[in-house]
């Protein structure tokens, strides 16, 4: 173990910082396209039902951004700490930030879910269902909560798979999870006929096998990480520094469900076909957008791994290729996305209306898709080196702060066009409002590097 310990720091922190990110990133761009395929493949069958039962999907998604949340916040908050104390080769505190975030976000998935049975109605109408919308999805949201403390849970172990450099491990366990939950929707929904409720039920049983494969290398030392009662810490420093530092991943997540309940609202005053038609582009943008959360997940372990081991040149190269890297692909993307909005669309939900509308939100979105590594990455870099404050008030600025102002602002000025360009809007505020905090790290980083060349004990 110790022997698999060292070769595992000495990765970290000598590989070449480009070929070490994209061996990093391509099994997480992997795991998420074939997770983010499953959602998209509940979006294609239940649009088999009808239109009110794709906005359905679109609904619940602000339900499983909910558990997301608190899923990321626990699993960045100890991913970030893991690799810092790992580069600082303290394995033992690393442990105890490892237990500690799986078992409460266990707790944290399961509480969900009661409140969720509870207030199901309420819940549902909160998150912008229509009257004829509401059916299917509660329908839909009685399974994604069954699936809330696998979800959690799944999200800590992803991470702290990643941020240990294990990233193949995550892949296979998100990647079997999603492949399982394709063909379970094509059988439950389109074999047995158990329409939205089939393509619940496919997703809360991929959810609890993809769970049981990430937890396979904890128990088989295939990880520094483990996950053991006696490890969990009820210190609040160690509570709090895990909250502090997944706080950016909570206030996304969490921005995120607000910002899709109010997409869902607005779009509500335009009929259950605007709302299908803004769940449709948000699915194929989220699709789009896992090359750059790949991109931004392969430079997190590397900046975090060496920012703990003081190697602060390796932190600039390794953002500064992401960076670059991720805006290429983005672009390339967009293009693609712009050129076929139509069929896009149309594959999804062959419906004029949703096509009408779906088409000029998803081209509004592409444009702007070349500026998501810059707003995100950014926020990304500092969650882990630790500078909570400034991650968690970028990611505050894309997910919400920024973004719910112009759904309200366009949408009442400009009425469904407004709500189209809204998002694509908020991307380029958001950018600009990235940029100085970027500039202010980088003079920062030049001190640390001259400091570290100048005394290397430091």
């Amino acid at each position: 173990m110790e022997n698999n310990a060292e070769l595992q720091f000495k990765k970290m922190i000598e590989t070449p910082v480009n070929r070490l990110i994209i061996t990093l990133a391509i099994p997480t761009i992997i795991s998420m396209l074939v997770t983010t395929i499953y959602n998209m493949a509940d979006t294609y069958f239940v649009g088999t039902i009808g239109t009110s039962a794709t906005g359905a999907t679109g609904v619940v998604f602000g339900l499983m951004a909910i558990l997301q949340a608190f899923g990321f916040m626990f699993g960045h908050g100890a991913g970030s700490n893991i690799s810092r104390n790992l580069g600082s080769k303290n394995i033992d505190e690393a442990r105890i930030f490892a237990s500690t975030s799986f078992y409460f976000s266990i707790l944290v998935g399961i509480i969900i879910g009661l409140l969720g049975f509870v207030f199901l109605t309420p819940l549902m109408r909160i998150l912008g269902s229509t009257p004829t919308i509401l059916p299917y999805a509660k329908t839909y949201a009685i399974y994604i909560l069954i699936a809330g403390p696998a979800m959690t849970s799944s999200c800590v172990m992803n991470n702290i798979l990643r941020y240990e450099g294990k990233a193949f491990f995550a892949m296979i366990g998100l990647t079997t999870g999603g492949i399982l939950n394709i063909f379970g929707d094509a059988l439950l929904v389109q074999v047995f006929h158990m329409g939205i409720a089939g393509a619940g039920l496919s997703t809360a049983i991929s959810q609890y096998i993809g769970f049981a494969i990430l937890l396979h290398p904890f128990l088989t030392n295939k990880t520094q990480s483990k996950f053991h009662i006696k490890h969990v810490s009820y210190d609040m420093n160690v509570i709090a520094n895990i909250v502090k530092t997944g706080l950016p991943s909570l206030t996304r997540q969490g921005l995120n469900s607000i910002s899709t309940m109010l997409l869902n609202t607005t779009a509500g005053f335009y009929g259950d076909a605007a709302v299908a038609a803004i769940s449709i582009t948000n699915r194929i943008i989220n699709f789009l957008f896992c090359v750059a959360m790949g991109i931004g997940q392969g430079l997190q372990p590397v900046s975090a791994f060496n920012y703990g081991a003081k190697r602060y040149d390796r932190v600039r190269q390794a953002f500064l290729f992401s960076l670059y890297f991720g805006m290429i692909c983005m672009s390339v993307l967009g293009i693609v996305g712009y050129v076929n909005a139509n069929r896009f669309i149309q594959f999804f939900r062959d419906d004029i209306q949703v096509i009408n509308i779906g088409r000029v939100a998803l081209k509004a979105q592409c444009l702007s898709l070349w500026l998501m590594p810059f707003t995100m990455f950014g926020n990304m870099l500092f969650q882990s080196i630790g500078v909570s404050k400034t991650a968690t008030l970028l990611s505050a600025l894309r997910s919400g702060v920024v973004l719910i102002p112009c759904i309200l602002f366009f949408s009442q000025t400009l009425g469904l066009f407004g709500l189209q360009i809204s998002q694509a809007v908020s991307e380029l505020i958001t950018a600009i409002c990235t940029l100085p905090f970027i500039i202010l790290f980088f003079k920062q980083l030049s001190v640390l590097i001259v400091q570290s060349k100048n005394n290397p004990s430091l």
